[in-house]
Formats: C-alpha cells, sequence, structure tokens
C-alpha cells in the first residue's frame, strides 16, 4: 500500500487520539465554556483553544491565568469532565470525518496500527470502545505509559519512539497522523513521518515545516491512499 506524497511503503501507523479520530477536543471546548459559564468565570471563549493538545507547562499557565484558587480549578476541571461523558454517553462522541473508511484501508491492506495518546488511559479505553475502533488496533499508549515508563509527554519524542520501538518497524516504514503543534512536534523529535489533521486550532507555518503533509480531512487521505 502506497500514499500518494509519502516516500516509503507505511507498515506501521501511529495515530494520536483526541481531536484526530474522535471529536472530543470539540466536546471538551464547549464543556470548558459551559463550565465556565456556570461557575459565573469570565474567560474569553477562545482561551480554550489554547488546551487543544497543549502541554503540561501550558495547562498550567491557563489554570494560574484564570483560577484564582486551587478550589475553584478543580471544580471546573471536575464539571468538565462530567459534561463531556455526559455527552459521550448520550452518543456525541463521534468518529472525525473519513476515520472509518481510513482505518478500513489500513486494516485491508494489512498495515499495523497503534495509538500514542496523551489522555488517560480510561478516557481512552471508553472513546475507543464508544466509537467501535478499539480493534483496529494492537495496542495504545496512554499518560499511563509517560507515568509508569518515567517517559516524558508530548512534545517530547518519547511516547512515539516507545511506540515505534514496540511495533518494531523500521522508522522509515512508519507514519504518524496528528492533529496538534504539540503532537506534531513529538513526531518531529522522533524523526518520523507525520500528516498533520488540524482539528480546532489551524496549522502554523511552524506546523508545516515540521510535518510531512498536511491535509483537511481523513477523507482527503484516503483518496491519497494507492
Amino acid at each position: 500500500m502506497r500514499i500518494a506524497g509519502i516516500a516509503a511503503d507505511p507498515k506501521g501507523i501511529i495515530f494520536d487520539m483526541d481531536g484526530l479520530l474522535v471529536n472530543s477536543e470539540r466536546l471538551y471546548w464547549e464543556a470548558n465554556i459551559q463550565a465556565a459559564a456556570e461557575a459565573g468565570l469570565a474567560i474569553p471563549k477562545d482561551s480554550y483553544l489554547k488546551l487543544a493538545g497543549a502541554t503540561v507547562a501550558e495547562m498550567a499557565d491557563f489554570y494560574q491565568r484564570y483560577f484564582k484558587t486551587s478550589s475553584e480549578r478543580d471544580h471546573f476541571i471536575a464539571r468538565t469532565d462530567a459534561l463531556v461523558w455526559e455527552w459521550v454517553n448520550q452518543g456525541k462522541l463521534q468518529l472525525q470525518p473519513g476515520v472509518q473508511a481510513t482505518l478500513d484501508r489500513f486494516q485491508a491492506a494489512g498495515v499495523r496500527m497503534c495509538i500514542a495518546s496523551s489522555n488517560y488511559e480510561r478516557v481512552l479505553q471508553q472513546m475507543m470502545w464508544a466509537t467501535g475502533i478499539r480493534n483496529y488496533f494492537e495496542f495504545y499508549l496512554s499518560y499511563r505509559d509517560v507515568e509508569r515508563g518515567k517517559i516524558r509527554a508530548k512534545p517530547a519524542p518519547d511516547i512515539y519512539l516507545a511506540a515505534a520501538k514496540r511495533l518494531n518497524i523500521a522508522a522509515a516504514n512508519l507514519l504518524v497522523f496528528e492533529d496538534s503543534a504539540t503532537g506534531v512536534a513529538a513526531a518531529s523529535r522522533a524523526k518520523l513521518k507525520c500528516i498533520m489533521i488540524p482539528d480546532l486550532v489551524p496549522a502554523t507555518q511552524l506546523d508545516r515545516q515540521r510535518a510531512t503533509m498536511v491535509v483537511s480531512d481523513f477523507n482527503a487521505v484516503v483518496t491519497k491512499i494507492e
């Protein structure tokens, strides 16, 4: 199997999860806005976009800027999570456009697939099962692996290097899919080819320099599969 614009045939593919395979980033964004409104917090709506694919340091900076106390912050986070899971249970969590067709094409071609996400394991599990995609992937890495394996989170390359090592496929035949600048930076630092599919935040010039390719959605990926 070939993908037009990618130099070598991909034999293994590593996916991010939130905002890439599923629309969870948008759910979190909407939940952030509602949780803040309920708490009477005057936070500009576009400020939450900084949390999409954010590093640990960027998240800490956001909370320090907008919350007076840790209790206020913790209530906001808990309410956000509660809203997201309520919406997941209502069926609002959806695969992003073209994801199902892309996974089917890769699976039919015998391409090995896994997930390397910065989210928590329980969240990852629930989202995969809720959208019916768990069985496409040989394994997944989550924030639990960061904690347990003492590897650094994105934008460090560690989680992608760990996934590549577990797949045991030459780097030339590996391909990463990412939606965020943080993830693209991690793939670039791991020296892996990366296709970026931006979600809530458009690709920057730096993202375009680091990514092998930037496309609008997975439907565009399907048209490139040969």
